[in-house]
């Protein structure tokens, strides 16, 4: 059966709050909308979770079929010790895989932001026909999207031992809190809610989340090895690509997204007036391109 848009009722709006078991983890997922409709798999960054997909889910679940997942070790899917865990972001796209499996999901958009977009660079290269669609948001494919933020990151990937201590400084209070506030214009500061930070804050906090992410910070290195192939993908496939991306993003900058018009010449690029958590501040216009690129892009796609 094929749809345009899913089925609008009270049961498709609730948005639910669920689990599974993937290769004995635990897997924390959001899930909203008719099943049968269009899916779209938001995957999120560091360091948050599928929290800061929580009003897009609301806006969208009208329409399409809507899965956000906890990746181990953030929000509420299990974060085992990394004695347990090799964190690697080929081992976190396994997890989403074996969850995209556990679903039944055959056909699904992907929404990449941050950490989500390595994730979904995996899963597209490692089934193109499964991607029927791309909207990213500060999802780096490219060179041109590393900023000087990223300077202490690529040192302690090559000297884990020097660099420690600073990097740490990177899951303090005031670090995250700035990952929010940076690069968002006086007049939309009052959209942002204490609440991100806290909660993403007393998830970083818990013993022994310190190991985990500095893992995830030196394994991010490698992600640079699958950027090549990934552009080969895009030219070879064209998937649809939305991007919409926060202009004034410290962390993945601007020329970022631009460059994605190098090998999807007709992906539809919006530079919003917002920094790296764009969803927060600009949520209303992020969810009104998302619909009108979804619904153009997916018409006739059903499950």
């Amino acid at each position: 059966m094929q749809h345009t848009v899913g089925t609008d009722t009270p049961e498709t709006r609730a948005v639910h709050h669920r689990t599974a078991t993937i290769d004995g983890r635990t897997v924390f997922y959001r899930e909203a909308g008719d099943r049968s409709a269009p899916t779209l798999l938001l995957l999120h960054g560091f360091p948050t979770s599928s929290h800061m997909f929580r009003r897009l889910i609301l806006d969208l679940a009208d329409s399409f079929h809507l899965v956000a997942p906890d990746h181990l070790g953030f929000g509420y899917s299990d974060a085992p010790p990394v004695t347990d865990f090799d964190y690697s972001f080929d081992n976190l796209t396994a997890t989403t895989e074996g969850l995209i499996d556990h679903l039944g999901l055959d056909r699904f958009a992907l929404y990449l932001q941050d950490y989500g977009a390595p994730i979904g660079q995996r899963l597209a290269l490692r089934d193109p026909d499964r991607v029927t669609a791309l909207v990213v948001q500060s999802g780096n494919a490219y060179v041109e999207g590393f900023t000087p933020f990223w300077d202490v990151l690529f040192a302690h990937a090559k000297d884990r031992a020097t660099h420690e201590a600073e990097v740490r400084t990177l899951l303090s209070p005031a670090s995250t809190r700035w990952q929010y506030t940076h690069g968002v214009p006086a007049d939309r500061l009052d959209r942002l809610t204490p609440d991100t930070w806290n909660l993403d804050q007393s998830l970083l906090d818990r013993p022994g989340n310190d190991a985990v992410q500095l893992q995830l910070f030196w394994d991010y290195q490698f992600n640079l090895d699958v950027y090549p192939d990934f552009q080969a993908y895009l030219r070879a496939h064209r998937p649809p690509t939305l991007v919409a991306w926060g202009e004034h993003d410290e962390i993945f900058g601007a020329d970022g997204a631009r460059a994605f018009l190098r090998d999807v010449p007709d992906a539809e690029l919006h530079l919003l007036d917002a920094g790296h958590f764009a969803l927060e501040t600009h949520g209303e216009e992020i969810c009104a391109l998302v619909r009108d690129f979804l619904t153009r892009a997916l018409a006739g796609e059903g499950r």
